[in-house]
């Protein structure tokens, strides 16, 4: 009877502590999730290193700054810089002092500041602020070594942090593109203090950032699928002759090279006048049209491919839609916020950087296409090239509109990642048929 019952007993505390273990465990996962789920949002802060000075945004948390600073800053957001921008810019200037390595101060000025929804991880969607601010060293100091004395929020809200990185640096090649991470600036447990960040970088050139230029050109051509499809489908019926709204035989390899070299160059000048244009701030573009009227290029230009439209004016409709890719192009200098001296250089070398992968993506693609329109088989190629391009360039026009990710772009992205592999086959594809073909010339012309 006892050892049922210490049996029986033994059974029910093992029950028990079954029950709180995984109550335990449920409680604590709970908790941890919530924690993150609820995790509040950081301070942002970007520096763009210019020679002159440092240009700084700061992207704040309404609801942390309201502990912070007081009033009713989350109440009627869209309101708040009109009803407390004098007090908030007093604010900000009391808690940002840079200084030289030798205790100068620099001076700070408020020169925006706007309220939107954001979101960051874990953190789910808040309103912020987002503030930039002119900082300028004393004469003779340099903007690429300072210190940032900075405690916004953080200095009544101690859980709180500021993720600094450097958005641009022209002179050492950082541009927001790889942006680079400066430090953190928050409240230091062990000594309850808030330590200021030192900003030391290391000297640049004008040719670090004339090269980087180049290479930003170079990488937005080679990961702007949309722009070399719209140029390579223009160039597809390029060799051939049109007579009668249809596409006839090869040119000829003078009339081809000329040909292509027209549409290219033209394709150029009508880019270059846009971006030129776009960042020097004479004409502004706004994003969402752009990219639509960029996919409807392709589809004009798959169209023309597939049948004659526009014979023989290929040039003026390179340069047309060159105008419409550049200001694309330009949105892309623009918003590196560089001073003046440095923009220039930078249009040149970022527009060396075009250049030089459409024509290196043109070396590598043109001689196999006009080694096969000398074929049969180039009818089929130009065709089906055409109908891909069309099916790509409608996908984008849907996704842009619509703002939208389809599965068709997706599947595009994914074919333009083995872009060298289809240049192979392009070229096994040409000399195979063209070998062919004159094989069967010669035997034709043995008989007779």
């Amino acid at each position: 009877m006892n050892d049922k019952f210490i049996l029986n007993n033994r059974s029910a505390i093992a029950g028990r502590l079954f029950i709180f273990i995984l109550a335990s465990v449920f409680i604590f996962t709970f908790a941890s999730v919530s924690v993150q789920a609820h995790q509040t949002p950081n301070t942002i802060v970007l520096l763009d290193i210019r020679p002159d000075g440092v240009a700084a945004e700061l992207q704040l948390p309404l609801g942390e700054l309201e502990l912070a600073f007081g009033n009713d800053v989350t109440k009627n957001p869209e309101t708040l810089v009109a009803r407390l921008g004098a007090q908030l810019q007093a604010y900000l200037k009391a808690h940002i002092n840079p200084q030289t390595a030798d205790g100068r101060l620099w001076n700070v000025s408020i020169v925006y500041m706007k309220v939107a929804p954001a979101e960051q991880t874990y953190s789910g969607p808040f309103q912020e602020i987002t503030i930039r601010l002119w900082m300028q060293p004393p004469t003779g100091a340099s903007s690429r070594n300072f210190t940032l004395n900075y405690d916004v929020i953080m200095h009544q809200v101690v859980t709180h942090t500021a993720l600094v990185s450097i958005r641009n640096d022209w002179e050492t090649g950082i541009t927001a593109e790889h942006q680079v991470e400066a430090g953190v600036i928050r409240v230091d447990t062990g000594s309850n203090q808030i330590y200021p960040l030192k900003v030391n970088l290391e000297e640049g050139s004008w040719w670090n950032g004339f090269s980087n230029m180049v290479r930003l050109g170079i990488d937005h051509i080679a990961a702007g699928t949309d722009h070399l499809l719209f140029l390579l489908t223009l160039l597809l019926p390029a060799p051939l002759l049109a007579t009668k709204k249809r596409w006839r035989n090869f040119g000829g390899i003078r009339y081809s090279i000329a040909h292509l070299l027209r549409v290219v160059t033209a394709f150029t000048v009508g880019h270059s006048i846009t971006l030129l244009a776009g960042v020097i701030g004479w004409l502004q573009f706004p994003g969402q049209p752009i990219e639509i009227l960029i996919a409807f290029s392709i589809l004009v230009s798959a169209v023309h491919a597939f049948c004659p439209i526009f014979p023989g004016r290929e040039v003026y409709v390179a340069a047309g839609f060159g105008l419409i890719h550049g200001m694309a192009f330009a949105g892309t200098l623009v918003n590196l916020n560089l001073a003046p001296a440095y923009m220039t250089l930078s249009i040149l070398g970022f527009n060396i950087g075009i250049e030089l992968m459409q024509l290196f993506v043109i070396m590598l693609t043109v001689p196999w296409l006009i080694l096969l329109s000398r074929t049969s088989l180039y009818s089929s190629f130009r065709i089906t090239g055409a109908i891909v391009a069309a099916i790509a360039a409608l996908a984008w026009m849907t996704e842009r509109i619509l703002q939208k990710t389809n599965p068709l772009t997706m599947l595009v992205e994914k074919i333009a990642a083995y872009a060298s592999w289809i240049i192979v086959a392009l070229a096994c594809a040409s000399i195979l048929s063209y070998t062919i073909e004159q094989q069967k010339r010669r035997k034709v012309y043995n008989r007779d």
